[in-house]
């Protein structure tokens, strides 16, 4: 298996479009939220007004989520900063979320839906998907998500949009690596694009306990290649999910271990205040004078969380770090691990 490098990055977050100076922005910054107006004012780290150069043509963004929509800015993002980047056999492996569509269509399908107070499978198959446009399945299908930025860049290679809530956007990193690593594509893409935003998304996570956290979104996409193939910005020399399982406590030291083992001089945590309790146990283990709080800064972003404290850690790398260390934490404790190092200390 050949190592991976990462040669290029992208970044769409609350701080605007661009992962250089994010990781001193972290250690010295605050969050950028402010009142969102579709969740009632209440404060969230949003996306601002995003450049003509990169976003989406108008009649496309009616097909999109809005995860969609900044991972296409990412995406474009990344190839006009590296436009050497080969494109048709480039790979492409995202972490997305949820469905994203437009409220007005998502309740008139309901309302055409319903029978009785209860929902109808029959009747949706029927009067609930004549009530709404046929082309909000484009917006409504999740791995849309990788799709229309796939199709806008021309990308033709090995591909997998995987769900995610934080530490599965670290399995299509994983895949991205192995890709690259195993010969099946010499160029992948990979990353997160997601968004806390939709009024159905901060509902689930409100249902699920976490209505402390303030809700955010984003998109970050790395560019992976064999090591020597041209300047690197970083090695990636490790990339894991430690799943959670029937023992859990099986699961935390493992990840322990594994952080441990890496060694890092900086830790990069993932993890918002409302979930990832153990998460912040185990960064806490490599000094907690070297843990460094994402989620705080960028907001809970999801399927974009583990992409975004990447190219921080990538940032932290520029700055003189030998080794940055990634930890995410996902709703169900899953945690994963990305570590990266500056080339020639692996």
């Amino acid at each position: 298996m050949r190592p991976v490098a990462v040669v290029a990055a992208s970044a769409v977050s609350a701080r605007g479009l661009g992962w250089r100076g994010l990781g001193q922005a972290l250690r010295t910054g605050t969050s950028a939220a402010t009142p969102c107006e579709a969740l009632g004012g209440i404060l969230a780290a949003q996306v601002p007004a995003l450049p003509a150069a990169q976003d989406v043509e108008p009649r496309q963004r009616k097909l999109m989520s809005r995860g969609a929509r900044l991972s296409c800015v990412a995406a474009r993002q990344l190839f006009q900063e590296m436009p050497s980047l080969p494109r048709e056999e480039t790979g492409f492996f995202l972490g997305v979320g949820a469905s994203g569509g437009a409220v007005e269509e998502l309740e008139a399908m309901l309302e055409g839906s319903f029978s009785e107070a209860h929902f109808d499978v029959g009747r949706f198959g029927t009067a609930g998907l004549n009530a709404c446009n046929p082309l909000f399945a484009f917006q409504l299908m999740n791995n849309y998500t990788l799709c229309h930025a796939a199709i806008r860049e021309g990308l033709r290679g090995p591909n997998a949009a995987i769900f995610s809530r934080g530490a599965g956007t670290v399995l299509a990193l994983a895949e991205a690596r192995y890709a690259v690593a195993s010969g099946e594509c010499e160029t992948a893409l990979a990353g997160g694009a997601d968004s806390a935003l939709h009024p159905v998304t901060w509902a689930e996570l409100r249902r699920d306990g976490y209505a402390s956290v303030m809700p955010g979104e984003g998109a970050a996409v790395l560019a992976l290649a064999p090591q020597g193939t041209g300047s690197s910005l970083a090695i990636l020399e490790r990339c894991e999910v430690h799943p959670r399982r029937q023992q859990i406590d099986l699961s935390l030291e493992s990840a322990r271990r594994s952080l441990i083992a890496f060694n890092p001089e900086v830790v990069v945590l993932a993890a918002s205040s409302g979930r990832g309790g153990s998460a912040h146990e185990i960064a806490a283990t490599v000094g907690t004078g070297a843990v460094l709080q994402a989620s705080e800064f960028f907001g809970e972003t999801l399927a974009a969380s583990a992409a975004l404290a990447t190219v921080v850690a990538l940032d932290l790398l520029q700055e003189g770090a030998l080794r940055v260390g990634v930890l995410v934490a996902g709703p169900d404790e899953s945690l994963g691990i990305v570590g990266l190092v500056r080339e020639g200390t692996s």
